[in-house]
């Protein structure tokens, strides 16, 4: 986790804060993304201790885009063979959808 962090901010510089699963708490994961990234915020994002459903902070919007994604067929299933492409049908689905939202008509 720490080799993928180090790549994806080392591209994306301007990217401040983590948010990270609780699995992601341990001393070896910390210190590693310290002395890599050092920038870094990190922020645990833990559940709720009490045994009921509690929308997590910043959880949701991942999982809503995640899930408005595999609306389109292509992306519902893992069919490619190639990264790039992939990718590239992942581009097209979420230009549908901003181009959807967009164009809806405000009455």
């Amino acid at each position: 986790g720490v080799l993928l962090m180090g790549s994806l901010f080392g591209l994306y510089p301007f990217l401040l804060k983590l948010y990270a699963d609780g699995g992601y708490q341990g001393a070896n994961f910390q210190a590693g993304l310290r002395t890599t990234c050092r920038q870094i915020n990190l922020e645990i994002v833990k559940r709720s201790e009490l045994r009921k459903f509690v929308v997590l902070p910043k959880r949701w919007i991942v999982e809503r885009t995640i899930a408005w994604l595999n609306r389109c067929r292509r992306l519902a299933k893992d069919w490619e063979c190639l990264n790039r492409r992939a990718l590239a049908f992942l581009r097209w689905a979420s230009v549908r959808r901003m181009l959807r939202r967009l164009c809806q008509k405000t009455t």
